[in-house]
């Protein structure tokens, strides 16, 4: 039966589909591009089961005539939630984008999912949504939430929704609540920002903050994986999972040296003040993943060698 993916164009969910269409499904993406790119998808379009639309999720009419109309009478076996404003600090400057493109895409994605018969519906969240824990370790039942960016709020505000739908509709959901992920094709993240910097200058390398911020780091074909692992195992009618690696992370300091030493070895790093790299930036986190690993799924890469890996393929990306 045909799969539903949302933001399906982008930077996960383009990996996303390529991994359904490797377990031999039909996939239907709707996107509005604001980030996602279709060349992203010319492999899975050329297999024939894979068909992309365009559509803005938080336009409700418009969504569910795209949907309808890519359907023909069809009933989705499952929804992939992967739109989201994915610009933190835009959000910060104007919360109406995350109520918009973070919060109103779940929203009206869950509304489909009622009038499709929909049974599954996997959902994107964040470890933003959890706040400033310091260098406790966070876990799913860690509380209370108090997210500091309204991206954070939106996805907790989203996960709320999905459970009050889940009450009355639908068999099952998946939480995935991500770290910072990485890898190509990049669309944005601190990787494809000092890229960027550096081709533009390849003398100086501005860093937002000391540099001593540290976080955890997975790599996006790990994080897809364990996606498709949590939905084939997960028994819950509301899963909720934190993804993640088996470590304390990086810093951004091991991040900035990693992309210079690639791009432009004789740059100068010049950081800012302070351990926040934005309003809303959480600037240390420790994530707990022992009952992703519980469920028997682990990472192939740790925080260090996923931030290797990807600057090697951003910066192959960014040099095209």
């Amino acid at each position: 039966m045909v799969q539903i993916v949302t933001g399906g164009a982008g930077f996960i969910g383009t990996i996303l589909v390529a991994g359904l269409l490797e377990q031999g499904r039909e996939v239907i993406v709707f996107d509005n591009l604001a980030r996602g790119r279709l060349r992203y998808l010319e492999k899975a379009v050329a297999t024939g089961r894979c068909l992309v639309q365009y559509a803005d999720c938080a336009d409700l009419v418009g969504f569910r005539a795209a949907a309808r109309a890519a359907l023909r009478g069809r009933r989705p076996a499952a929804i992939w939630h992967m739109a989201a404003n994915s610009d933190i600090p835009a959000g910060v400057a104007d919360p109406t984008i995350d109520l918009r493109d973070t919060f109103m895409t779940t929203f009206n994605t869950l509304m489909l999912m009622k009038e499709l018969d929909v049974p599954d519906f996997h959902f994107a969240s964040s470890s933003a949504i959890y706040g400033d824990f310091g260098d406790a370790e966070i876990r799913e039942d860690s509380a209370p939430c108090k997210p500091i960016s309204n991206y954070g709020a939106m996805k907790l505000a989203s996960e709320a929704q999905v459970c009050a739908t889940l009450e009355a509709h639908g068999r099952r959901a998946s939480i995935f609540r991500f770290p910072n992920v990485v890898g190509a094709p990049a669309t944005h993240g601190v990787i494809y920002d000092f890229i960027r910097k550096l081709r533009a200058n390849p003398r100086r390398l501005d860093v937002l903050g000391d540099g001593t911020q540290q976080k955890a780091y997975l790599h996006v074909d790990d994080v897809v994986a364990a996606m498709h692992f949590i939905a084939d195992r997960s028994v819950d009618k509301v899963g909720i999972y934190n993804i993640g690696p088996r470590d304390a992370g990086v810093t951004v300091r091991f991040i900035a040296e990693c992309v210079r030493d690639a791009v432009s070895p004789g740059a100068e790093i010049v950081y800012g003040q302070g351990n926040k790299g934005w309003v809303g930036d959480v600037p240390r986190f420790r994530y707990a993943s022992g009952r992703l690993a519980a469920l028997g799924w682990r990472p192939s890469m740790n925080s260090e060698a996923a931030i290797r890996r990807s600057v090697r393929d951003i910066t192959a990306q960014a040099g095209e």
